[in-house]
């Protein structure tokens, strides 16, 4: 297997995959109350489509917005809406949510038809993929029919599939390829034709040689998709590096890849598509792994959308020990939780319990002036003198080192001998750079 150049920078964390990578998904039993918060996603919130005491079918449109940057909400259950008030979420906040009261029958909403995508227009592509509610799911939530409505001096010619899955402990990417492939592919040709390009890529880390193999099998009599093997290394799933480790192209801070003619979708968002087309399905499920040493039973559960976190622990039959952090996403970029109520979201891709061994931090020393934040960053930063800017409350100067370019990845943190929250107060200094130049635009 011939192996990619992958990227300058990044780390090799120990993958953790072995718990839940041969194990099928598994199915979760729908709970009898589900929680739909009104923003899932980049952009503006939705608005409620329904009131209080209306009843849905499963499939039911029930928030929308009128913003670009937006994305529908769908029941994923037949019930009755229940109530619609704040509720917590994954990111800490509170959400205006709609509840929704399930009545266990799944009556499907007629508005799910499938399309044959050769009948329409590739201009209607991203409307259909809108109305569906799709989103990016690995993480970012980024609207995906944004993506697929770039600008008119953006010439696309590639569409990459992230198969990477670069987080340790995570592999409900790798379930999905190697348990749905034909929908894996099938979305990805959606893609290619919303475009009119024949250049595909699935670009998978080679720490998973079986999926690199089914999916090389079943690609091999698609004209025009190839599968690309790329070394194991965090973070392989970014955007701007896996976009290098494929094509070759660099994506200029402050540029997105359909600047460089290239739109990359998640291994997941691809099967989303496809469900969307082939079965008529919007967004109402993902693949969540739970994992960790607290978990009695490590899996990849199929979950629905509004599932609330403390209702899969329950069916996977409660900690195996008190966890000391439980972490929705991945161990690098996922969000420790300080409560268990909240819902499974469309970027929800992991539940990480982890014991307090596997939790421990060690104390904060003096930086030592090592470099290797700065030789790790796959963005090519200087995290240790963006951090201490941030400390000391310099933001204008944070932005001259460029801290409105990171990734959040958490590459410097991982790898500073001083255990230095070099991530945590770079993400604040991020954030106030990006205030105080949207401050300025708006003068």
């Amino acid at each position: 297997m011939k192996i990619k150049h992958t990227f300058k920078g990044g780390v090799h964390p120990k993958d953790n995959k072995s718990y839940t990578e041969s194990k099928p998904i598994r199915m979760l039993e729908v709970p009898s109350e589900l929680i739909f918060p009104l923003q899932q996603h980049i952009g503006a919130p939705c608005e409620p489509c329904v009131k209080v005491g209306d009843t849905v079918l499963m499939g039911t449109k029930i928030a929308d917005s009128d913003a670009f940057v937006s994305s529908p909400i769908h029941s994923s259950v037949s019930g009755k809406v229940k109530a619609i008030k704040p509720c917590p979420v994954p990111n800490g906040s509170m959400v205006r949510s709609i509840i929704i009261e399930n009545d266990f029958q799944d009556t499907p909403d007629s508005s799910m038809q499938p399309i044959d995508y050769h009948s329409v227009e590739p201009d209607k592509i991203p409307s259909l993929v809108r109305e569906a509610g799709v989103v990016g799911m690995g993480g970012a939530t980024f609207p995906t029919h944004v993506k697929l409505m770039p600008p008119d001096n953006c010439k696309i010619d590639t569409i990459v599939v992230n198969g990477a899955e670069c987080e340790p402990y995570l592999t409900s990417d790798h379930r999905v390829m190697l348990e749905t492939p034909d929908e894996v592919i099938y979305g990805l040709k959606v893609l290619l034709y919303r475009f009119g390009i024949e250049n595909g890529h699935i670009a998978i880390e080679d720490n998973k040689p079986d999926a690199i193999a089914l999916m090389q099998n079943k690609c091999s009599q698609e004209k025009g998709i190839k599968v690309d093997i790329l070394k194991k290394k965090y973070p392989q799933g970014g955007e701007k590096q896996l976009i290098y480790a494929v094509t070759g192209r660099s994506v200029p801070n402050g540029k997105l890849p359909a600047d460089v003619g290239v739109i990359v979708v998640n291994i997941d968002t691809c099967t989303a598509i496809a469900r969307r087309f082939m079965y008529g399905i919007p967004l109402m499920r993902r693949i969540v792994t739970l994992v960790g040493g607290a978990v009695k039973d490590p899996v990849n559960y199929h979950v629905r959308i509004g599932t609330p976190v403390e209702y899969i622990i329950e069916q996977n039959g409660g900690f195996k020990s008190e966890p000391k952090k439980v972490i929705i996403g991945g161990p690098m970029m996922g969000i420790a939780q300080f409560r268990l109520d909240v819902p499974i979201i469309k970027g929800s891709s992991a539940i990480l319990c982890l014991t307090e061994d596997e939790a421990y931090l060690p104390p904060e020393s003096p930086c030592i002036r090592c470099g290797r934040c700065a030789d790790h960053c796959p963005m090519h930063l200087m995290p240790l003198y963006i951090h201490d800017f941030a400390v000391r409350g310099e933001y204008e100067k944070c932005g001259e080192y460029g801290a409105a370019a990171c990734i959040e990845c958490g590459c410097c943190s991982f790898e500073c001998p001083s255990k230095r929250h070099l991530v945590q107060n770079i993400r604040i200094a991020k954030q106030k750079v990006i205030a105080i130049k949207r401050a300025e635009n708006q003068k």
